[in-house]
């Protein structure tokens, strides 16, 4: 597969493993509304943020929006967009890396640019998500009339690229069918079976199978004469045959599925009924400003909430009601690394859906705080109508505090143990941990235990205490596995300080011991 290759591009390739691990401290007096409702925001910068989210979040997000700077020349207020191309390339590159660990093996993520990088993102995102795994480039027709300063053409839409994390295990769901979806339903015929359209009834004879077939013996069995119900004779035109074979043709002619016009004189077209539709519609890639909002109604949404400023380039509500309600069901985990004024968040919580919000600038507490919170009161602004809104849970505001391992890569000695339990759980399976920290057990993996003893976990009020492996925490430890798998027999392994059990003990009874702080690394 092609490459993009630019100045910096092998030392950008590794920047996402140098990133530090950092702790995530909640700022109590900006969260608000129901604490366990699974909602973060997070202030800083979003690439030690999204390294930091690894060891709780790693593969459970299930949509990811991000509306990353565009690097269009231009300074903006909140962000600096003037990046050099090579840097906007250093930019993304570590942060598409750590994004891809966080999405779930059935996500999606969903980036959305325009042309001034377009084209180059989804090259990169072809290396980083794997080109097999491209979904669709949509075009969002964010602009409703041209740009009258335009020097060449006025640019009118944006780009919305489409990644799954597996294609195999990624499936859109369906929008909603509408009135207007609806409206090209009629009963001409005084049907009993209801509404109905109607389809052509011949296809080309260049393409597909059948056409294949006539290619190669010059006869296809879906060329026959029809008569129509007026006794005008048809045959299919050049170059085309009927759908089905004459047999199939007579039985949807019996069971009145064929529709010859109201004098019955018309070419043959086959009635679809919308009782037999699904309940849904398959998302086109082009999505007209009519369908989901543009620029200006987001400028008007921001204002609606906060009067003393605009964003330049905000999203309307209904632009991510659209990909939610395409990429998410109730409950699942959205992930915006790029929050800005706060829309996917505001979305995400209206829509009943779990989220993540990464934002660097001060608006994360000017604007996202104050917005999300006048969505907790049930402000009507947006989608809040057409989904119902009427006011309701919470958030949690968090910092980015310090790293979690020294400049040597040793534990910091005011790290906590849920902390550390979820770096060496993450370190050891690849997976978030979420467990309690109540319990030197950590969980089961792949049929291996893992414990940690740290930080007096047992109980032990000494400095160094509950952090040393002897027969007697040993007994602990194993007593919890069997509360969770009763006759667990596979390998365990214990991290701590000290262990007085012997390497034939250890080896005896399937335990690979680990000392801190040498044998706990930091995880890439």
């Amino acid at each position: 597969m092609p490459t993009l290759n630019w100045l910096t591009r092998d030392e950008d390739l590794r920047a996402a493993s140098r990133v530090p691990y950092r702790l995530l401290e909640e700022a109590p007096e900006l969260s608000a509304g129901d604490p366990d409702a699974g909602n973060m925001l997070i202030h800083g910068d979003n690439l030690e943020a999204l390294k930091a989210l690894l060891p709780f979040y790693a593969g459970q997000v299930k949509c990811i929006y991000i509306d990353p700077p565009y690097n269009t020349k231009s300074a903006f207020e909140h962000y600096d967009d003037n990046l050099e191309h090579t840097q906007w390339l250093a930019m993304m590159w570590p942060r598409l890396e750590l994004l891809r660990e966080l999405l779930a093996e059935d996500g999606a993520i969903w980036a959305n640019i325009d042309d001034n990088e377009g084209h180059y993102l989804k090259i990169i995102m072809d290396e980083v998500f794997g080109r097999n795994n491209f979904v669709a480039n949509v075009v969002w027709q964010k602009k409703s009339s041209p740009q009258a300063n335009s020097i060449w053409l006025s640019d009118s839409h944006d780009h919305i690229l489409v990644f799954a994390k597996n294609r195999l295990f990624w499936r859109p769901n369906l929008l909603p069918r509408t009135s207007t979806s609806d409206s090209r339903y009629s009963n001409p015929d005084n049907d009993p079976r209801g509404l109905w359209t109607s389809s052509d009834f011949t296809i080309s004879l260049t393409g597909g199978q059948r056409g294949a077939q006539y290619a190669k013996t010059g006869e296809s069995n879906n060329i026959y004469e029809i008569v129509t119900p007026s006794g005008r004779k048809l045959w299919p035109a050049k170059g085309r045959c009927w759908t089905t074979i004459e047999s199939k043709f007579r039985e949807l002619v019996a069971d009145n599925r064929i529709w010859f016009g109201k004098k019955g004189n018309n070419v043959p077209r086959l009635k679809r009924f919308l009782s037999e539709v699904q309940e849904g519609i398959v998302c086109m890639t082009i999505w007209p400003r009519a369908e989901v909002g543009d620029n200006q109604d987001a400028k008007r949404e921001i204002v609606r909430i906060n009067s003393d400023e605009v964003f330049a380039t905000p999203k309307p509500e209904t632009l991510i009601e659209r990909i939610l309600v395409l990429a998410t069901n109730p409950g699942d985990l959205v992930l915006d690394s790029f929050l800005g004024s706060g829309t996917t968040a505001a979305v995400a919580h209206k829509m009943g859906r779990r989220y993540i919000g990464v934002e660097m600038g001060e608006h994360a507490v000017t604007h996202c705080v104050p917005r999300l919170q006048k969505v907790i009161d049930g402000e009507q602004g947006g989608i809040s109508k057409s989904a119902g809104w009427q006011g309701g849970g919470g958030f949690r505001f968090y910092r980015l505090g310090p790293t979690v391992f020294d400049e040597q890569g040793h534990i910091r000695q005011d790290i906590r143990f849920p902390t550390l339990a979820a770096h060496v759980w993450f370190s050891e399976t690849r997976r978030p941990w979420n467990g309690k920290g109540d319990s030197p057990l950590l969980g089961l993996c792949d049929d291996r235990a893992y414990a940690l003893l740290y930080n007096g976990i047992l109980g032990d009020k000494r400095p160094a205490g509950g952090n040393v492996l002897t027969r007697a925490t040993l007994a602990r430890i194993r007593d919890e596995i069997d509360g969770i798998q009763p006759g667990f027999g596979g390998p365990l392994t214990v991290y701590g300080e000290q262990s007085r059990l012997t390497l034939a003990t250890l080896d005896r009874e399937g335990i690979v011991f680990k000392q801190m702080p040498y044998d706990v690394k930091v995880r890439t």
